[in-house]
């Protein structure tokens, strides 16, 4: 785990962070934005660390548990990291679905902040 490019242990640590809060207390979640961040949140456009939260907080379930299955992270050339995730879900009391995120990590003043980020249900049925 030592020899893991920087990148990538930073990637890793910004996933697993923002699920352990995401699946606790959803409102920690506004620490990782910023007020220029965006959020695409099921073809849903949104700006803003504030309303960013908002909708995160608004959710309409009570409780959440995120599995990763696979996380990819990536630099870019301008510095910043580009990590994907794909994974399960488990809302309430409904059937474990499948989603996909992409979070775009950018530092500013020498901290890591969720700059871009999309979501996706994985709702397809290829049986």
């Amino acid at each position: 785990m030592g020899d893991q490019p920087i990148w990538e242990r930073i990637g890793r640590d910004f996933v697993e962070h923002y699920y352990r809060a995401f699946d606790t207390n959803r409102s920690q979640l506004a620490s990782l934005y910023f007020e220029g961040s965006c959020l695409s949140w099921e073809g849903q456009q949104i700006q803003g660390k504030n309303a960013i939260v908002e909708k995160l907080n608004g959710l309409p379930f009570g409780k959440i548990v995120h599995t990763m299955s696979t996380e990819d992270h990536q630099p870019t050339p301008d510095g910043c990291i580009l990590s994907m995730v794909v994974g399960q879900l488990k809302v309430d009391d409904d059937p474990i679905i499948g989603f996909h995120q992409i979070f775009l990590l950018k530092c500013i003043n020498e901290a890591w902040f969720c700059t871009n980020e999309v979501f996706r249900l994985g709702l397809h049925n290829f049986g």
